[in-house]
């Protein structure tokens, strides 16, 4: 409601409150017919009681009676009782409602006899089908005695609660008909009273909320975005104040939006900055190589022996800067979401082999030691990638083993999944660097060891696992070598 309506609103109402005043006298006049009808239920309630205890003690004799005689036709008053029990609960318990003491009372007794028939009564029929000596012994009816007594006994409290309450009532009309007039002499007064509070009502509802909406836009104007207003407010400064918490709202979004967009570009800006450092550091040494071994051949009379072995190195130095190359593009499409794979069915203990021979050569004082099953081990996969993942693997153990020694690779069938692993006898990695080891461009003390590489091996293998379905992880200590492996599903249509 805007403040004009509400000002109309405030003084229609202050009329109806000072018609009100007299519009009491008539509502306790009323209030004596309501005693009556009161009264009145309370009857109903007490009549239902009488025909809910009848209809117990109709359970009670048709036991009985087939309990003594055996006969099935003294059975009929305990079968018709069973049949109209529910019905007759219900009808006393709804009854009961007008009053929580008496329906708690009302449920109480219900309970009562609910459980009377359904733990005492129906099974010492059924006994007494087949063993009416059983059922008449002096355990059954002293049990029988003491349910139907406690059960007579909250209908007798029951009742006399309910004409207690109906006496209640009936004093209550005689008390409200003397109060009558003078409650419409106090009406009188107290509508007096309530127009001084009203004007002074509505004076604060406006003042109090504009001055609570000038103090938070200044907070908000020193920067405290937090700031909000209560809730509601009559009209316009309802409006107002909603408004106000929309916009502080939006701000403070704006706010936190433009701080994450911030530490994105900042993280951004150190990945570059990695990735420049990790290039030009990279780089350098296999192009200066490949720019010196070609000004010799270009600039000398070099033997063919010796030729050879210059292009060699050129070759050699040409593939690790297409491998960085490589895993600088791979990196990127990691970033994008966008790596590619051509999925197929492939021998993984076949790739295995394959990047074992290639690696063999690659150090004098490494030996390479592979145990692989004499069976295929199939998985659906992308041969090349997976091909990249185990030469990753393989290249770590080497690089990361600089006195030498057995690498091991094993490649099994463990349940449903094909596992590959390679174990090295090199540096190993400190327990405080091990939860960082797969983090693009993490290199651990391999600066410090002058062991080259990008960072960047792991992480894209790693990626490669997961975009299989599979999982990847490692093992390892400081100065006791380490063991990575990975596990890809088996496929299920393999050899």
């Amino acid at each position: 409601m805007s403040l004009s309506a509400r000002m109309i609103a405030a003084s229609v109402i202050l009329a109806v409150l000072v018609a009100g005043g007299f519009g009491v006298l008539i509502s306790a006049m009323s209030a004596l017919d309501d005693a009556k009808q009161r009264e009145a239920h309370s009857k109903d309630v007490a009549v239902a009681a009488l025909a809910l205890e009848k209809l117990f003690g109709d359970l009670v004799t048709g036991e009985r009676g087939f309990i003594l005689t055996g006969e099935q036709r003294f059975l009929q008053p305990w079968t018709e009782a069973r049949k109209e029990l529910d019905r007759r609960v219900l009808e006393f318990e709804q009854l009961s409602a007008a009053n929580p003491e008496q329906l708690q009372r009302a449920r109480q007794l219900s309970a009562a006899i609910r459980d009377y028939v359904l733990f005492y009564s129906e099974p010492l029929i059924e006994v007494a089908r087949t063993n009416r000596a059983a059922a008449r012994g002096e355990v059954a009816e002293a049990e029988s005695k003491r349910l139907t007594d406690e059960i007579r006994r909250r209908f007798d409290t029951f009742r006399s609660e309910e004409d207690a309450l109906a006496a209640a009532s009936a004093s209550s009309a005689d008390r409200q008909s003397d109060r009558a007039i003078g409650l419409a002499v106090t009406g009188l007064v107290v509508c007096a009273v309530l127009i001084v509070l009203f004007g002074v009502y509505l004076a604060r509802s406006t003042a109090r909320p504009v001055r609570a909406v000038a103090t938070a836009a200044s907070r908000l104007a020193a920067g405290d975005l937090s700031t909000r207003l209560s809730r509601g407010g009559p009209g316009e400064v309802g409006e107002l104040t909603a408004a106000f918490n929309r916009m502080a709202e939006e701000l403070e979004l704006s706010r936190a939006e433009l701080e994450s967009q911030n530490e994105q570009l900042r993280q951004s800006e150190r990945r570059k900055s990695e990735l420049v450092r990790i290039v030009s550091h990279e780089l350098r040494t296999p192009l200066a190589s490949v720019l010196g071994f070609t000004s010799v051949l270009l600039d000398r009379d070099v033997p063919p022996e010796e030729q050879r072995h210059y292009l060699d190195i050129v070759n050699s130095q040409a593939r690790r800067l297409s491998s960085l190359l490589n895993d600088f593009l791979d990196a990127e499409r990691l970033e994008e979401g966008e790596l590619e794979l051509s999925p197929k069915l492939i021998d993984m203990g076949a790739v295995v082999a394959e990047q074992v021979q290639l690696y063999k050569g690659q150090s004098a004082k490494h030996m390479l030691d592979a145990a692989l099953p004499p069976t295929p081990l199939p998985v659906h996969g992308d041969p090349n990638r997976l091909a990249q993942v185990i030469g990753n693997l393989l290249s770590n153990a080497i690089k990361y083993s600089p006195d030498g020694g057995t690498v091991h690779i094993e490649a099994e069938q463990v349940d449903s999944v094909i596992r590959v692993s390679v174990r090295d006898q090199g540096l190993g990695i400190p327990e405080e660097l091990q939860q960082r080891v797969f983090a693009k461009f993490f290199r651990g003390d391999a600066d410090v060891s002058g062991i080259p590489g990008t960072g960047l091996g792991l992480t894209i293998a790693r990626s490669v696992v997961e975009a299989h379905g599979g999982r990847m992880n490692f093992e390892s200590a400081r100065g006791q070598g380490s063991v990575f492996w990975l596990e890809l599903p088996i496929a299920a249509n393999g050899p």
